[in-house]
C-alpha cells in the first residue's frame, strides 16, 4: 500500500488563515471527486472558518474525560475504519489528552499516512522545535508543544500562508482571530508589531531553507554542476596567511551588497598534510568570519584550485574572493598560480583577486629544518672520510674490475652515506667519490685527466645520478620527519579540543592541557594588561617575568613560565593562544547573556510582585482618604492591615532582591555568633503572621547550639517555610525538625505537597525560577536562590530531599558549636 503524502500549510502566527487555506484546499480536491473528511477542524469560534467547514463530511470527535474535565479528540479509530483519500488535521503540534493512542497528534497524522491516507494539516513556526528557544526569547513565552522538525521537513509539500503584520492587527482589532474581551491584551503583547515582524521573518527564512534543500536534491539527482544563482553565495579561500583577515573583510563586503547573501570562508589542506598552514592564523580568521555572520570549512585535495573549485560548486557557491599571488614574478613564470588558475577553470563563477600588501614580494619561508639529527649528519661525514678510502682500496689490491662496476659501487657508497646522514654528507661523497674514481680507476691513471668520452660520459652519469639519489633520499627524510611532526601536532591539537570539549571550563582546561603538553612551570592569560586564568605557579601579572610573551590579538596575551620552546612548538602554542582568546570571549559573551538573562527574567518576575502590594497598598490607603465613604471601625481595620500586609510584602521582596545582589557582588556581611535553633525558629514564624502559627514545631531541647548569623538564619528560615506553606495541603501542615550529626546541626523543613523531581532539583536554586511556571502569581522564584546563598554564606548546605510518602524536605545544616 502505497504511503499517504502529507501537505502542511505554515503560518507565522495564529490568525494568518492557515485553517482556512487548508478547507479551501480541500474543497478543491472534493469537487473534483476526492474522498474528504475533516478529522479534526479547530474553529476556535471564528464564523469565517466555521463557515468553510460548509458539506464535507466530518468524523465525529471522541469524548475523553481527564482530572475532572470532558475534552475531546480527534478519533483516530475512526478515521482509519473510514478510510478517506484526504483527511483534514488541524493543529499539528497539539498534546492529546492522556490516555489517547498517541501522546503527540503528529504521530496521529503519521498513523494515517502509514495507511494511505493523504493528510493535509496546520502547524505554526513558534511551534517547530528547532525554533522554540529562539521564539521564546522573541516574544517571552515558551512553547510547550513542539513538533519535530523532521515531521515537517519529510512533508511533500509545506506552503506559507503569509500575512503582513500590520494586516494581521486589522484581522485581530475586527474581532475575528480572538473574543473581544481577549484582543487588547493579545494586540499589547504576542501580536506587538515587532514580534510579528520577527516571527515572520522566522517563517520565510526557514521555508527558504526548505527550498534551497529541495533545489540541492534536485541539482544532486540530475548530474547538475552549473552554479545556479539563486542566492548569493561569497566563498572567500584563505591560506593561512596574514592577508586572511584583509580578504575576509572584502567579501562581507561583497556580500553584504545583497541582502540575504551567505558568506563562506575555505581553507584547502594538502592531502600529504605537509604544506600546513599557522593554525593560530586560521583560527583567528575562524573566529572572524563567524563574527561577520559566515561559516568556515575545511576541505582536503591534492589540486588547490580544483578542491576550491568544487567546494565552490558544491554550495552553489556565486562568487570566489582570492589573495593576489605572493610569488615573485621567477616563481609565477614556472607556474600560473592558485589564482590564475581558479580563474581560468572557474567557468560561470565570478573570482576577485584581491591584492594586499604581501602580493608579488615571494613567500617568507623560515629556515629549512635539518632532515636528521646532528648526529646523523657528523655520522655522515665520517663514513665518508673512512668509507670512500677503503672502497677504493679494496678495489684497487682486489681482482680488477670494468670501470663500470667501480663507479656501481661508488654509486652504492653515495647512497649509503646518504641514508646514514642526509644530503650534505652525500654530496659530499659524489664530490670525492667522482675526484677518486677519476685518479684511480680512469685512465690516464694517477692524473685528473680522461682520455676516453666514454669514461668521462660515465663519471658525468654518475655525479648527476649521485646528487639526484641524495636529494630525493634526504627529501624523503624531512617529509618523513614533517609527517610525524604534523602528525603530533594534530594529535596535540585533538586533545585539546576533546579536553575543552568534555571540561565545564574550557579555558582552565585550555590552558592546563598546555602546561601539561610541554611540561611548563606556569601558564596565564591576560587581556587588556589583567589576568582572565591561569595555571600552575608561578603565576606571571606581567609581561617582563614569562620566559615567553605569546599575542593572541589585540587584547588578549598568554604569558610563558618554564622554558624556551622551539619554533615548531611555538606554533602550536599560538594555536593553543588563539584558541584560548576564543574560549575567553565564548566566556564574556556567555556571562554577559547570562546577565541579560537574569536582567530579564528580574522585569518580568518582579513586576506583579512590585505592582500588585503597590496597588494594594494604594488602594486601602486611598479608601481611608476619601471622604465621600464612611467605614466603620470593622472595615477601617481591614483596610489598614491590607495595607499594612502588603508593605510587608514589598519589604521583603525588596531585601530579597538587595540581599542577592549583594550575595552576587561577594559583598553580604555576615555576622555569625553562637545561637540555638530554639531562639531563631520562634523568631522566624512570628514574622510570618498567623502563617506562620500553623507550622509544627519538633526542635529538641538539648539540640546543640549552631553558629550562624541570626538575622540570616532568620530570613532563610522565613523563606524556606513560606515555600513550605504556599505547596502544603490545608490539613497537613509544615513540619520544622531538628537534629545532630557530628560537628553539624539540620533543620529540616517538612512540606506534604507535590515535591519536586530529581532532575529539576538545581532548577529550584536559581534565580526567578519556578519550575516552568510563568506566571507572576506565586512570587519572584527568589526565595530558594536567596536561601542556598545565604546559608552557604554561613558555612552551611541547603539541599533538597524527599518526604517519605510525598512531599519535600529542604535540609538546613550549620555548623554546631563545639563545647
Amino acid at each position: 500500500m502505497p504511503r499517504g503524502e502529507l501537505r502542511i500549510y505554515l503560518g507565522a502566527a495564529p490568525g494568518v488563515g492557515k485553517t482556512y487555506a487548508m478547507l479551501e484546499e480541500a474543497h478543491r480536491r472534493a469537487d473534483r471527486g476526492t474522498d474528504v473528511v475533516i478529522a479534526l477542524v479547530e474553529t476556535h469560534d471564528r464564523p469565517h472558518t466555521a463557515a468553510m467547514i460548509g458539506d464535507l463530511e466530518v468524523v465525529p470527535r471522541r469524548a475523553m474525560a481527564h482530572r475532572g474535565a470532558d475534552f475531546t479528540e480527534m478519533d483516530l479509530d475512526a478515521v482509519l475504519a473510514r478510510r478517506p483519500d484526504v483527511a483534514v488535521v488541524d493543529e499539528l503540534a497539539h498534546t492529546n489528552v492522556p490516555g489517547s493512542r498517541n501522546a503527540k497528534r503528529w504521530q496521529d497524522v503519521h498513523a494515517l499516512l502509514d495507511a494511505g491516507i493523504t493528510v493535509l494539516t496546520t502547524v505554526n513556526i513558534q511551534h517547530l522545535a528547532s525554533l522554540n528557544d529562539v521564539v521564546a526569547r522573541i516574544t517571552g513565552v515558551e512553547q510547550r508543544e513542539t513538533v519535530p522538525d523532521a515531521v515537517v521537513r519529510a512533508a511533500e509539500q509545506v506552503e506559507l500562508v503569509d500575512m503582513t503584520p500590520e494586516a494581521l492587527r486589522r484581522r485581530m482589532a475586527h474581532g475575528n482571530i480572538y473574543r473581544p474581551e481577549k484582543i487588547d491584551a493579545a494586540l499589547g503583547n504576542w501580536f506587538r508589531t515587532g514580534n510579528l515582524t520577527a516571527l515572520r521573518e522566522l517563517a520565510l527564512l526557514w521555508l527558504a531553507d526548505q527550498v534551497e534543500e529541495q533545489l540541492d536534491r534536485y541539482r544532486a539527482d540530475h548530474d547538475i554542476d552549473d552554479t545556479w544563482e539563486t542566492r548569493e553565495r561569497v566563498v572567500v579561500a584563505l591560506t593561512g596567511g596574514r592577508e586572511g583577515e584583509t580578504l575576509i573583510r572584502r567579501a562581507a563586503r561583497i556580500a553584504a551588497r545583497t541582502r540575504g547573501a551567505d558568506l563562506l570562508a575555505v581553507h584547502v589542506t594538502r592531502n600529504d598534510g605537509l604544506a600546513g598552514a599557522d593554525p593560530a592564523q586560521l583560527a583567528r580568521q575562524r573566529v572572524l568570519v563567524e563574527s561577520l555572520g559566515g561559516s568556515y570549512h575545511q576541505v582536503v585535495g591534492t589540486d588547490v584550485p580544483q578542491a576550491l573549485l568544487d567546494f565552490a560548486r558544491g554550495v552553489n557557491a556565486t562568487q570566489i574572493v582570492l589573495g593576489a599571488s605572493s610569488r615573485g614574478r621567477a616563481a609565477q613564470l614556472f607556474a600560473a598560480g592558485v589564482g590564475v588558475t581558479t580563474i581560468a577553470r572557474s567557468g560561470s563563477i565570478d573570482v576577485h583577486l584581491v591584492t594586499h600588501e604581501r602580493a608579488g614580494r615571494g613567500r617568507r619561508r623560515g629556515p629549512i629544518p635539518a632532515a636528521l639529527s646532528r648526529s646523523r649528519r657528523l655520522a655522515g661525514f665520517g663514513t665518508v672520510l673512512a668509507g670512500l678510502p677503503l672502497l677504493t682500496v679494496l678495489l684497487t689490491t682486489g681482482p680488477a674490475l670494468s670501470l663500470v662496476n667501480d663507479i656501481l659501487l661508488f654509486l652504492a657508497a653515495v647512497v649509503g652515506v646518504a641514508l646514514i646522514g642526509g644530503l650534505w654528507p652525500a654530496l659530499a661523497a659524489a664530490v670525492g667519490g667522482s675526484l677518486l674514481l677519476n685518479w684511480f680507476f680512469t685512465p690516464p691513471v694517477g692524473r685528473f685527466t680522461i682520455a676516453e668520452g666514454q669514461n668521462l660520459l660515465a663519471l658525468a652519469i654518475f655525479i648527476v645520478v649521485a646528487l639526484a639519489v641524495s636529494w630525493v633520499v634526504d627529501t624523503a627524510a624531512r617529509r618523513t620527519r614533517q609527517a610525524a611532526q604534523a602528525a603530533a601536532d594534530a594529535e596535540t591539537l585533538s586533545t585539546v579540543a576533546g579536553s575543552v570539549l568534555r571540561g565545564e571550563r574550557p579555558l582552565t582546561a585550555l590552558l592546563g592541557r598546555l602546561r601539561e603538553t610541554f611540561s611548563l612551570d606556569s601558564v596565564t592569560l591576560l587581556a587588556d594588561g589583567l589576568v582572565v586564568a591561569g595555571v600552575g605557579q608561578p603565576a606571571c601579572g606581567r609581561a617582563a617575568e614569562a620566559d615567553i610573551e605569546v599575542r593572541a590579538d589585540d587584547h588578549v596575551l598568554m604569558l610563558i613560565k618554564g622554558r624556551l620552546l622551539q619554533a615548531s612548538d611555538r606554533r602550536i602554542v599560538e594555536a593553543f593562544a588563539a584558541q584560548a582568546a576564543i574560549a575567553f570571549k565564548q566566556g564574556k559573551l556567555a556571562d554577559a547573556a547570562a546577565t541579560n538573562r537574569l536582567r530579564t527574567a528580574l522585569l518580568a518576575a518582579v513586576s506583579h510582585d512590585l505592582r500588585t502590594p503597590l496597588a494594594s497598598a494604594k488602594a486601602a490607603v486611598a479608601g481611608l482618604r476619601n471622604r465621600d465613604v464612611h467605614f466603620d471601625d470593622e472595615d477601617r481595620d481591614e483596610l489598614l492591615a491590607t495595607a499594612d500586609e502588603s508593605l510587608d510584602r514589598l519589604h521583603r521582596l525588596v531585601a530579597n532582591l538587595l540581599d542577592m545582589s549583594r550575595l552576587q557582588a561577594g559583598a553580604l556581611g555576615v555576622a555569625a555568633v553562637d545561637l540555638g535553633a530554639e531562639e531563631v525558629v520562634p523568631m522566624a514564624l512570628e514574622d510570618l503572621g498567623p502563617e506562620g502559627r500553623r507550622v509544627l514545631v519538633r526542635v529538641p531541647d538539648d539540640l546543640p547550639m549552631l553558629r550562624a548569623d541570626p538575622g540570616l538564619l532568620e530570613r532563610v528560615l522565613v523563606n524556606l517555610v513560606t515555600n513550605a506553606l504556599r505547596h502544603s495541603p490545608p490539613d497537613q501542615p509544615p513540619m520544622i525538625t531538628g537534629s545532630a550529626h557530628g560537628d553539624t546541626v539540620e533543620l529540616r523543613i517538612i512540606d506534604r505537597g507535590p515535591g519536586i523531581p530529581a532532575a529539576k532539583r538545581d532548577d529550584v536554586f536559581l534565580p526567578f525560577q519556578r519550575l516552568g511556571d510563568r506566571d507572576n502569581h506565586t512570587g519572584t522564584g527568589l526565595g530558594l536562590a536567596l536561601s542556598r546563598g545565604l546559608t552557604e554564606a554561613m558555612g552551611g548546605t541547603l539541599t533538597p530531599d524527599d518526604t517519605p510518602g510525598g512531599g519535600l524536605t529542604m535540609i538546613l545544616a550549620l555548623p554546631a558549636v563545639t563545647p
